[in-house]
């Protein structure tokens, strides 16, 4: 009776902490719910969120998914927003990063496709948006900065560059 107990109660335990994966219609319902306007078909949207068109892509069979948000032409960025955006790469947006493909300027969100959460896809469209929003200006997808966010003032910074401002 005692085993019989233990192994009701560890199916049970092992039943309720099984992760239900995400897939394409469950980001379908989180983004629909979310977005001004949602066009495309599974696994390939485009919509409007606060008044920033963004794209999801899924990917089911290499487990990979990315909402991505343009911010202008690549080559309408001089080399220091080029480097402002890789600073804030690694201190400001956080789980979003800024990357060129095709000539534009995106603002991206890259993650394992089943491994996301709900509340991992609505901080996503968050941060995408900011990161957007605030390009040229704080750089960041968040209110939360890591970091030192003032390195062009840093003394330390300073020096590496002087070491590293060589071409090869």
């Amino acid at each position: 009776m005692n085993k019989f107990f233990l192994t009701i109660c560890f199916l049970i335990v092992l039943q309720s902490s099984a992760q239900q994966y995400m897939d394409t219609a469950k980001i379908s319902e989180i983004i629909n719910k979310h977005s001004d306007t949602l066009t495309g078909t599974l696994g390939n949207w485009q919509f409007i969120y606060k008044e920033v068109p963004m794209i999801c892509i899924t990917d089911a069979t290499n487990n990979r998914m990315r909402i991505i948000a343009p911010i202008r032409e690549a080559s309408n960025l001089n080399k220091e927003l080029l480097l402002d955006a890789m600073t804030a790469n690694f201190h400001a947006v956080l789980d979003v990063k800024y990357a060129i493909s095709n000539g534009i300027l995106w603002s991206a969100y890259i993650h394992p496709l089943k491994e996301l959460t709900s509340e991992q896809i609505e901080s996503a469209l968050s941060q995408v948006y900011f990161a957007t929003k605030n390009f040229g200006t704080t750089f960041s997808s968040t209110e939360l900065i890591f970091g030192n966010t003032n390195e062009k003032k840093n003394p330390v910074y300073q020096e590496n560059k002087k070491m590293n401002d060589r071409t090869f």
